[in-house]
C-alpha cells in the first residue's frame, strides 16, 4: 500500500545532512538496479516521497529507513547513515524536524512547565516570550489530535502584563472549544506530580509511529528509542489523571481571567 504522500507536503529545505543520506540512498537503489518507481512499489511509498529523500528535501521515516535497508540489502549502510544523519544534528536542526513532524502528526501531547506551548499562544504572549528570551520558532498547526498539559504557575506569571495574560486566556480558552484539542490545567497545588523531570511532546506520525520530544537551554532531541517512548507515554497519563479535566480546566481559565 502506497502512502498518502504524494503531494510533497512535509518537505524541507535541503541540507548538507539531508543531501548525503539522499545520495547514500540513491547510490544503494541504482547498485541494486533500480528506478526510483521500482523502488516505491518495493517499499510502499510514492515516487515523490523517494524522490524528495533522495534529493534532500525530506527527513526519512523509521519505517522508510527500515523498509529501503531490507529491499537494497546495503549490508547495514542506509541504517548507519541514518543513524548519522540524527546524531550530526543540532538544536536548530532539531527542532525542524520536529517541526516537520508536526505538520504531519495525527497526534500530539504536550506537557510544559516552563512557557505555554507555541502552538496555544496568542500573538502578543509570543512577543512578551521573545523580549525575555528568544523560543525557538513557531510551526504553523496542523490539523490532528491535540491534548496539552499546562501548570498553573505559567497564567499566573503574568508574562507580558495583564492585557497580555486575558489574551493568553482567551486564546487557550478557543482553543480548547475545538472538537480536536484538549487543554487541561495542573493546578499550583498538586502533591504528586509526574512532570518533576521536566516538559516533553509525544507525537504520531501519519505513519503511526510514535516519537518524543524534550528540550532544555540551549539543547534539544528527538526521542525515538520505544523503552523511552513507553515512559513517556506513562507519564503523561498519569499528568493528565493529576491535571484538571478540560471542563474543570475551563472553569479555572475563567475565574482568573476575571480576577486580572
Amino acid at each position: 500500500m502506497v502512502s498518502t504522500d504524494g503531494s510533497g507536503d512535509g518537505e524541507v529545505e535541503p541540507d548538507d545532512n539531508l543531501r548525503s543520506f539522499g545520495e547514500t540512498v540513491k547510490a544503494s537503489r541504482k547498485r541494486a538496479g533500480l528506478t526510483q518507481e521500482q523502488l516505491a512499489s518495493l517499499i510502499g511509498y510514492s515516487v515523490q516521497y523517494v524522490g524528495s529523500v533522495e534529493q534532500g528535501r525530506r527527513h526519512p521515516s523509521q519505517k522508510f529507513v527500515h523498509k529501503t535497508e531490507a529491499v537494497l540489502d546495503t549490508f547495514g549502510v542506509i541504517d548507519i547513515a541514518a543513524k548519522q544523519l540524527t546524531r550530526r544534528r543540532g538544536l536548530a536542526t532539531w527542532f525542524r524536524r520536529w517541526a516537520e513532524l508536526e505538520e504531519v502528526a495525527v497526534t500530539l501531547n504536550t506537557y510544559e512547565c516552563r512557557s505555554v506551548p507555541g502552538l496555544l499562544q496568542p500573538e502578543s504572549y509570543a512577543r512578551a516570550l521573545i523580549d525575555n528570551v528568544p523560543p525557538l520558532a513557531t510551526p504553523e498547526e496542523a490539523e490532528a489530535l491535540f491534548g496539552f498539559v499546562i501548570e498553573q504557575a505559567l497564567i499566573e506569571r503574568r508574562t507580558g502584563g495583564p492585557q497580555v495574560t486575558r489574551e493568553l486566556i482567551d486564546r487557550l480558552l478557543e482553543c480548547g472549544d475545538l472538537p480536536n484539542v484538549d487543554v487541561q490545567i495542573m493546578p499550583l497545588v498538586q502533591p504528586v506530580h509526574a512532570g518533576t523531570d521536566g516538559p516533553f511532546q509525544l507525537l504520531e506520525t501519519d505513519e503511526h509511529e510514535w516519537l518524543g520530544y524534550s528540550e532544555g537551554q540551549k539543547t534539544g532531541r528527538v526521542i525515538t528509542d520505544p523503552k523511552a517512548i513507553s515512559v513517556l507515554h506513562q507519564r503523561y497519563a498519569k499528568l493528565r489523571i493529576q491535571a484538571l479535566n478540560p471542563a474543570d480546566s475551563t472553569g479555572l481559565l475563567m475565574r482568573m481571567r476575571g480576577s486580572l
